[in-house]
């Protein structure tokens, strides 16, 4: 039986959790929260870039006279097949529990450090494979719409106090097993490089990330590349440039997602819906593109 321990809080999620969560659907319409991902697309610079290349095509069948069939043929039968090379962290993603790591032994969740579980294929502790589905109550905080403006400013942060506010003025509460996806704005400015460049990165600051842990969240995730706000500004005596991420991630295991597109929840003013996202399950990889959905 899988527990808490070994996928992080989200391990738990009780079934009538899941049952309420689907009770949140009245109209039955989906929201999509990804944007299209292609060649060229904006990314955390720390990543490598979106490819798509062509693998096979009906002209290069052809030419070179391949016979994936056999050799009978008379239809013309093609087809089109391709490389996707990119990051798992491509677009609207989930950071899987192995992502990152911190202390001189290199450590992550749940026990994993690199000198025990760090091969050349990946890690081999809660990677991508273990990543679970997640059905479950969503809820939108949009701190753009709560300041009045489209996009917060760069390196705005958003602290406790401001997550409190919002939920009063939207008149929702954050409770056990949510899915807390905050809404800067950035997406709003995709995909315009220079426009986004002026706005990076706002996002919850460490007292935000312990606001949603006393709320027993099981994942959380931004409209932005870092999620956090960057650059930090509480540090802490370590001079950690990702506070929220070592707290969230790697102390607690609750899931973070980054660059999901909230414009159309906000537009719709839609707070509260059922939350659906499958990672998928790649040994080795350090996170999932995720296309999740908001079912209101």
């Amino acid at each position: 039986m899988t527990t808490p321990s070994d996928i992080g809080p989200i391990g738990g999620l009780p079934p009538d959790q899941v049952i309420r969560a689907a009770g949140l659907v009245r109209d039955g319409r989906m929201i999509s929260l990804a944007a299209v991902r292609y060649p060229g697309m904006p990314l955390f610079p720390g990543h490598p870039p979106f490819q798509v290349l062509n693998y096979r095509t009906p002209r290069g069948i052809r030419v070179t006279g391949a016979q994936p069939w056999g050799p009978v043929n008379d239809a013309g039968l093609g087809y089109m097949a391709e490389y996707v090379m990119a990051t798992s962290h491509s677009g609207a993603h989930m950071d899987a529990l192995a992502h990152m790591t911190v202390g001189d032994d290199m450590h992550w969740y749940g026990g994993g450090n690199a000198d025990e579980h760090l091969t050349d294929f990946g890690p081999t502790h809660l990677d991508a494979s273990r990543m679970p589905p997640f059905f479950t109550r969503g809820v939108l905080l949009d701190a753009a719409g709560h300041r009045g403006v489209d996009c917060l400013p760069k390196g705005a942060p958003i602290d406790a106090t401001e997550m409190e506010a919002i939920c009063a003025a939207q008149g929702v509460n954050v409770e056990p097993w949510d899915v807390v996806a905050i809404r800067t704005g950035y997406m709003g400015l995709w995909p315009d490089v220079e426009r986004m460049a002026a706005h990076k990165t706002a996002g919850p600051d460490i007292s935000a990330a312990r606001w949603l842990l006393e709320r027993r969240v099981v994942a959380t995730g931004t409209d932005t590349e870092t999620y956090e706000v960057q650059p930090a500004p509480d540090p802490g005596p370590t001079g950690n440039p990702q506070p929220v991420h070592t707290l969230l991630l790697i102390q607690n295991g609750i899931y973070i997602m980054e660059s999901l597109d909230l414009e159309e929840l906000a537009r719709q003013h839609v707070y509260e819906f059922l939350f659906v996202a499958l990672p998928v399950k790649i040994r080795g990889a350090t996170g999932s593109m995720v296309d999740p959905v908001a079912v209101i």
